[in-house]
């Protein structure tokens, strides 16, 4: 027997607080290697999501490597956390609602579960919705027609369809799923290297890529303020010779504009009033631009120009910057790491789960984020239509149809079907299946929880919140931190790393908390922690907080978590 796995010993199969789903897996039953764990998180990690998010980075002001190095960063630093917590997993074979009984009492474990929960179900609507899209392009490239812009039917029927794809495996229980990850894995990595290698092969080397990322860091209109003066600033894609992409461009919001011969001279805009109704937000200056050296001249998308101030720090700017992406990078795990022992109680030691995320995660995420760059960075010279930033196509869906060969087509959304299925069911089916499970033990078994996620998944309307995602991170930060730093401090320090296995399961046991099922330490720790780490957001004062609120909920209901717990000698 592993001396590192505690089994159940007593009987506790009466208490309402269990079932077979929330139950300690048996050490027979723990089939999941390191390289197990490593391909659930591949098949979790390469998802559009990931794809993005460079881009957003990129879009900001940062460099192509700055991206990358805060992805790696913030990737294992959320490691860390991510194998703290999932040691117990391991030791005891029990999921996160269970766990975290010991520390938020049997009853106030819910308000962290469902929280964590919910959250999920948002990112299962997100990805259910992507895959969707997927569906309808494969559906398109078949019947040899475009596919409509914004909301339609059909986007509506593929999301119907993906959505009982997940269903499917849900009710099939966590084998289909260790079966899904570890057959996709290597396909999806396959993938990343065959997007690399066509950027590679058709810009014709690997630096001329990379030096296009420059061009991508600028939005096509900017207005700067100085001196009571606007300057007008316009940016062009350039071809892979160097040639502007852009032959002329109209001011939309202007009525007297017509199409003028682009410029990439600053333009000098002295209407005194003009000026005022800009940069109070009162009035929009729009732009379109297109190129008329084709037979059928090429228009852009119609871009707002951004106001920016010549007065900005840019040193202490950039090091700010940098701050927001860790704390949003981190973010984006942030619910894995709390929930993490629903994945690692299937490991087999402690070593395999260790070495399983930490091969597994960062890589990955630093993998196909420069995946996504260096496909975008490619396309913006491979494809003529692209003219500005503004139109690169970060999206790999609007980035596949740009090719004009179907089979292209299908076969890639086929691709990314399978990537968005793999982390969908792992990271957003798992974890709000227990945690609706563990609300109501002998009535909500784990497929039936997994159909709630489903159904939450569609109720939250996946279409409109996906628009929000980075905005969507750090807030969801601010709720999860103060989470992982309770359960962290309670098992390591508190506890160190032992638990009474059977009492995690009765009703009036010691994780009761004097009948009450609600621990008060935990319970305060909690709102402090989310408190402090969200009030920056209505207060400018302190937005700082709100802005690392990762990090800042996480060492205030750390810390103050210990010294309640101290307090009462427990």
């Amino acid at each position: 027997m592993n001396k590192d796995i505690v089994e159940l010993q007593e009987d506790v199969s009466h208490s309402p607080l269990y079932s077979e789903d929330l139950a300690p897996v048996p050490p027979k039953n723990r089939t999941w290697s390191k390289w197990h764990l490593a391909a659930i998180w591949v098949g979790m990690a390469v998802c559009i999501p990931t794809y993005l998010l460079a881009s957003y980075m990129i879009k900001t002001g940062l460099n192509w490597y700055e991206a990358l190095i805060i992805i790696g960063l913030a990737n294992l630093i959320i490691t860390i956390p991510m194998v703290l917590n999932g040691h117990a997993g391991v030791k005891y074979g029990i999921p996160f609602p269970v766990i975290g009984r010991a520390a938020f009492g049997t009853k106030g474990v819910h308000l962290a579960s469902v929280a964590r929960g919910v959250i999920a179900c948002g990112w299962f609507g997100v990805q259910t919705w992507i895959g969707g899209l997927a569906i309808y392009a494969i559906f398109h490239a078949i019947m040899g027609t475009q596919g409509e812009l914004g909301l339609s039917v059909g986007k509506f029927v593929g999301f119907g369809i993906f959505w009982f794809i997940n269903i499917y495996f849900i009710w099939k229980g966590t084998e289909s799923i260790k079966w899904l990850e570890t057959y996709s894995a290597p396909i999806l990595v396959l993938i990343g290297l065959v997007l690399i290698y066509w950027s590679y092969a058709e810009a014709g080397g690997v630096s001329i890529v990379l030096d296009q990322s420059q061009q991508l860091e600028n939005t096509a209109a900017t207005i700067t303020e100085k001196d009571n003066t606007l300057y007008l600033n316009l940016k062009s894609l350039k071809d892979k010779e160097g040639n502007l992409k852009v032959t002329e461009y109209n001011i939309i919001s202007d009525e007297k504009s017509g199409w003028v011969a682009f410029t990439e001279q600053p333009i000098t805009i002295i209407d005194k009033e003009r000026i005022q109704n800009i940069t109070s937000g009162q009035e929009k200056v729009q732009f379109q631009f297109r190129n008329t050296e084709s037979s059928a001249p090429v228009l852009s998308s119609i871009v707002t120009a951004n106001i920016i101030s010549s007065n900005t720090n840019k040193t202490g700017s950039k090091l700010w910057s940098y701050l927001l992406w860790l704390t949003a990078m981190v973010g984006f795990w942030a619910t894995m790491s709390i929930s993490i022992a629903d994945i690692t109680r299937f490991a087999s030691t402690q070593k395999d789960q260790v070495v399983g995320q930490f091969v597994g995660l960062p890589a990955t995420m630093m993998l196909y984020s420069f995946v996504g760059i260096f496909v975008t960075c490619a396309a913006i010279i491979n494809f003529k239509d692209i003219l500005i930033a503004d139109d690169a196509p970060w999206d790999p869906v609007t980035l596949i149809s740009k090719f004009k060969n179907p089979t292209v087509v299908i076969i890639s959304q086929i691709f990314m079907l399978i990537a968005t299925l793999s982390t969908n069911i792992a990271a957003n089916v798992i974890a709000p299946s227990n945690a609706f499970s563990n609300l109501w033990p002998k009535k909500i078994s784990f497929r039936v929880g997994g159909i709630i996620t489903g159904i939450i998944g569609i109720l939250i309307a996946p279409w409109w919140l996906l628009n929000e995602i980075s905005g969507f991170l750090i807030f969801v930060s601010g709720l999860l931190g103060p989470v992982l730093g309770i359960l962290i401090a309670d098992y390591y320090l508190v506890r160190k790393k032992k638990m009474e296995l059977a009492e995690l399961y009765k009703e009036e046991g010691i994780y009761s908390y004097g009948k009450s099922g609600f621990n008060k330490a935990a319970m305060i720790a909690l709102f402090v922690g989310v408190f402090l780490a969200l009030i920056g957001y209505w207060v400018p004062q302190i937005e700082f907080l709100y802005s690392l609120s990762w990090f800042t909920g996480f060492i205030i209901s750390f810390v103050l978590y210990y010294f309640l717990m101290k307090k009462k000698n427990i």
